[in-house]
């Protein structure tokens, strides 16, 4: 899943998914100025993904995966989440620079 957090995007703050898997050996690009998360509907997974950027720990941010401004329907009711994932607040828009 990924969710458009540009605000000038006509598509700010609507969110797309696709389900991968062993089957399908299909990939999901999410471009810069999304944000993603992952659900795993069988045992066992293992998600795998790329960087355009050096990792920093100290520009980490997120939103929380069943926050109202987003109305995300994940496929499983049900979620297992760090606990540093559980704690995002709710999502404030935060104006794009100027061109």
């Amino acid at each position: 899943m990924a969710v458009d957090l540009r605000s000038k995007s006509p598509t700010f703050r609507r969110w797309f998914a696709v389900e991968l898997s062993e089957e399908n050996r299909q990939a999901f690009f999410i471009p810069k100025g999304f944000a993603h998360g992952f659900q795993t509907l069988v045992d066992a997974s293992e998600v795998l993904y790329q960087m355009s950027e050096f990792y920093q720990a100290e520009a980490q941010a997120g939103v929380r995966w069943n926050d109202p401004a987003f109305g995300i329907r994940w496929p499983l009711p049900e979620a297992i989440l760090s606990p540093k994932d559980a704690a995002f607040p709710d999502f404030v828009p935060i104006l794009d620079p100027p061109n």
